[in-house]
């Protein structure tokens, strides 16, 4: 909290006086704070993460407007200095809760909810817009990029997952590509960028991994949250293609895989959540 005091007392001495506090949770690539009453300060926590500060800057206003529901509002950039090394940004505040707390109750109006943002987001013109890639971690790029260590981690979960099952899910994800025109894609639509007030989705956070590509890095939501009943619903609002499901399957379990075989307890709240993650995604193929 020293540090984001410091930097916005020299950057932005108009907002000197305001109290800084950590958030409740303040994710992985960014260490976010709380700044008054109703803003927030995101420092990048590596510089593979700060390269992304100038494309949401540019982007996010022009995305606001087209959208039906509130996204991050960037207030200020701030620069490197001689007590941090990289870009950083002042967003509004907005106020909720990660959509994690909703009732299985909730489920159906958040599955439309989220179709209709989605479909919105991909309708968006690409043009000038940054492209799938390294700054993006591939979302909304060819699956094969990470098909070595998906491939590496369904080996030594041998075992714990029906091998050949995923295998050839996986297989079906890779054997296809987005042929369309590419459109914009959030690269990481989950529970914990999701924001929710009274049972409803309020507002989505956190586009980092934006960029114009295939959408199908958007939909694995339907395995990582929506249950059965909601999944159909998203499913159907989504009305992609049967190769796009394909690939957004391989998404998911490309990042249960991979943290999976990270996990040494394989019995662990979040081994159980990967779990549930590969479960749903098989039954869903069958």
């Amino acid at each position: 909290m020293q540090l984001v005091t410091k930097l916005v007392a020299e950057q932005f001495p108009q907002w000197a006086g305001l109290p800084v506090s950590p958030v409740k949770l303040s994710g992985w690539d960014n260490r976010t704070f709380h700044l008054g009453r109703n803003m927030t300060v995101r420092l990048p926590s590596a510089k593979r993460y700060a390269e992304k500060v100038h494309i949401e800057q540019e982007w996010l206003p022009k995305l606001a407007p087209n959208l039906p529901f509130p996204i991050p509002e960037p207030v200020a950039m701030g620069h490197a200095s001689k007590d941090y090394p990289w870009n950083w940004s002042i967003y509004r505040w907005i106020e909720g809760e990660n959509a994690d707390v909703l009732d299985q109750s909730d489920l159906p109006q958040f599955a439309e909810d989220c179709a209709r943002f989605l479909k919105e987001l991909h309708q968006i013109d690409t043009a000038r817009g940054p492209l799938a890639g390294a700054h993006n971690f591939y979302r909304g790029g060819a699956l094969t990029v990470y098909s070595e260590e998906t491939n590496t981690a369904i080996s030594k979960l041998e075992g714990i997952i029906e091998t050949e099952t995923v295998t050839a899910i996986w297989e079906q994800a890779v054997s296809s590509q987005w042929v369309d025109e590419p459109v914009w894609v959030h690269g990481d639509f989950s529970v914990g960028n999701i924001i929710v007030r009274d049972g409803k989705l309020a507002a989505v956070i956190d586009f980092g991994g934006m960029g114009g590509g295939d959408p199908a890095c958007d939909l694995v939501l339907a395995w990582t949250f929506l249950t059965r009943e909601s999944r159909a619903i998203f499913k159907s609002r989504m009305d992609m293609d049967s190769n796009t499901w394909a690939r957004a399957r391989g998404w998911a379990l490309w990042k249960a895989l991979i943290t999976l075989v990270s996990l040494e307890g394989k019995d662990s709240p979040n081994a159980n959540q990967q779990m549930r993650v590969i479960d749903s995604v098989l039954c869903d193929n069958l």
